[in-house]
């Protein structure tokens, strides 16, 4: 016999939900359900979700706030590789999908106060297993996560500096103040002094 549900908790519950699936209708035991898997965190700027050589079990939706995944070289140098913000999701995605068991490559660092909602990949995927709409939801996600990455590859590999830094701005329209140039410049692959040239040239325009 099911238990009875408290309606004001299912509804804030199912509000999440339906931010995080993006309007996925769930019944009153899916929401229970997925809202058991999920943990909700806060994370304050300059604080690491993750660091390199770490283990990596979980993935992230961003309810809130702005992250930054970067790399850093043998030499030290820092090569910025996302930007994460509200309806993102985020992880060491190498650690997390790769066929061959590795440890974190990448730093995840907030770098304005975040509040996240984090499932364990192992609970994800049993999600999809139990709820196809779940299932479908994912692959889609994928699916623009994939084509936003190779997007992004061909316009560093083709397009000039400034066209690269106006859909950055496009595309990260809140943030873009907030976010310190070299973290920017190492996002475009460009100096700090060729962000400030651009700016400039953009200003008189």
């Amino acid at each position: 016999m099911t238990s009875p549900i408290n309606n004001d908790k299912t509804n804030n519950l199912n509000e999440i939900l339906q931010e995080i699936f993006r309007g996925i209708p769930f019944t009153e035991e899916e929401i229970l359900l997925m809202s058991s898997k999920l943990k909700k965190s806060t994370l304050k700027k300059k604080a690491f979700l993750l660091q390199a050589d770490e283990e990596v079990n979980d993935i992230y939706y961003i309810h809130s706030g702005c992250l930054r995944t970067y790399f850093i070289d043998s030499t030290g140098k820092e090569h910025t590789l996302q930007f994460a913000i509200k309806g993102w999701w985020i992880s060491d995605y190498i650690a997390l999908f790769a066929k061959e068991k590795t440890k974190s490559v990448s730093f995840i660092e907030c770098i304005k106060e975040a509040t996240l909602y984090k499932i364990s990949k192992k609970d994800f995927d049993n999600l999809c297993d139990a709820l196809p709409k779940v299932n479908r939801f994912h692959i889609s996600n994928l699916e623009s996560a994939f084509a936003a990455f190779q997007r992004r590859i061909l316009e560093n590999l083709t397009l000039p500096a400034k066209e690269r830094y106006i859909n950055f701005v496009k595309a990260y329209p809140d943030i873009e103040q907030s976010i310190k140039n070299y973290h920017i410049a190492s996002f475009l692959g460009i100096t700090t002094e060729s962000l400030s040239r651009i700016r400039k040239e953009i200003a008189k325009e």
